[in-house]
């Protein structure tokens, strides 16, 4: 045989060992591009009010998480000045070496104080928050229990930690039974979101509760879309079920009713002081800016002083969940700001998302992973600052395009 033609071959069946060949053969996001239905990546050119800006056309936002409406609120920003002007823009350091200034620590005890837990600890991102203490309290014997739905930085955390990760079907009280009790002799830490940021449910607090205490397990809420929200004052999930002092860790992020960027976790002074010690993400980080954390202490002041605001958010949030279910659009289980329209198939999500935004309407597209195959949805998302006008324009563009595509 030829010498020639066997090198050939092996030369035509040799593995690429570039690592980079599977960014050269992405093409998902470029074909929905070229085909006008991309709808990440959205350039807005205005603050996250009811109405944004986007290619010089004003639109009414249905995408934010700006519940309360205070990324634009005059004292939020005056203090984020104030702040600046004091301080700079950045802390050049981690907050474990020389990036904790005094209105660091002042944040935490607002914070313990607003969650009605003995301390506080303040990340530079909600993401880094779920890494730092999962990781950190996780340990190479120990169980992490996870809802199947939970966001994917809770996942991430889990994956760096040592331990082993169970999950349990979405909200299902007995299947979470079945993972606690197979591994009942065990070290275990349930994490669940508070809020379910694509569905827009509750956890199922009182019964994971009770199961937490029966299986001598820890609980960890990610509160992120439920503080400012939930509770008769705002203190999210816990508050809302009268179950403050039976979840171990409260978790929060500053980027939805908090109007800026960073997180916290909240819980026994004990707990706390060995999570700022042993997780990486907040030892190996750059601090919160001085902006961002004058920007949130600001809002908590805001949500104490104003219940108003979350009375409006609720009354918003109600007129949207009856107009949808009216329309026969399938909203799921949304007990929340949160309403997810469930499209289906993620081709028909994106084309629904284009043509909401022809009507003027911002919303959101969420497909897989980070939603079930075949449940790709429309998430849209309310504030308390959402006036009845804005109301209407939402719903007749849904009405419209649903029709149009059959969904309705």
């Amino acid at each position: 045989m030829d010498g020639g033609l066997v090198q050939d071959s092996q030369m035509a069946i040799k593995k690429s060992t570039d690592i980079f060949d599977k960014c050269f053969k992405f093409d998902k996001a470029k074909r929905l591009i070229s085909h006008g239905l991309y709808p990440f990546f959205r350039t807005i050119q205005s603050a996250q009010d009811p109405e944004v800006i986007l290619d010089g056309r004003k639109m009414v936002m249905v995408g934010s998480n700006n519940y309360l409406g205070l990324t634009n609120h005059p004292k939020v920003k005056e203090a984020a000045i104030e702040a600046i002007k004091k301080y700079g823009t950045g802390c050049a350091g981690s907050r474990f070496l020389n990036g904790t200034l005094d209105i660091h620590v002042q944040l935490e005890e607002k914070l313990a104080r607003f969650m009605r837990k003995e301390a506080a600890l303040i990340f530079s991102t909600g993401f880094q928050v779920n890494l730092g203490v999962i990781s950190a309290l996780v340990g190479k014997d120990d169980i992490v229990i996870i809802d199947k739905m939970d966001h994917a930085s809770i996942i991430d955390g889990c994956r760096l930690s040592f331990g082993e990760i169970k999950k349990f079907r979405h909200n299902d009280m007995a299947d979470l039974e079945r993972v606690l009790k197979e591994y009942e002799d065990r070290e275990k830490l349930i994490v669940v979101d508070g809020v379910f940021s694509m569905e827009g449910d509750i956890a199922k607090l009182p019964y994971i509760v009770e199961l937490t205490q029966k299986y001598e397990a820890r609980l960890m809420v990610d509160d992120a879309h439920g503080i400012g929200v939930l509770g008769k004052t705002g203190r999210g999930t816990a508050e809302h079920f009268g179950l403050e002092n039976d979840v171990d860790l409260i978790m929060g992020t500053y980027s939805k009713s908090l109007a800026s960027i960073g997180g916290f976790i909240s819980g026994d002074a004990d707990i706390i002081h060995y999570i700022k010690h042993l997780a990486r993400s907040l030892i190996f980080s750059a601090s919160p800016p001085p902006a961002s954390v004058a920007s949130v202490s600001a809002a908590i002041d805001i949500i104490e002083n104003e219940p108003e605001r979350r009375e409006q958010l609720w009354k918003n949030t109600n007129r949207m969940l009856e107009s949808f279910r009216e329309l026969g659009f399938k909203v799921g289980n949304s007990q929340t700001p949160i309403i997810p329209i469930i499209v289906g198939e993620d081709e028909k999500a994106f084309l629904m998302a284009v043509m909401l935004q022809e009507e003027g309407v911002f919303a959101n597209v969420a497909v897989t992973p980070a939603v079930p195959n075949g449940m790709a949805l429309i998430r849209t998302s309310y504030m308390a600052t959402h006036t009845d006008e804005h109301l209407d324009i939402v719903i007749t563009a849904f009405e419209k395009v649903g029709k149009k595509l059959g969904i309705i």
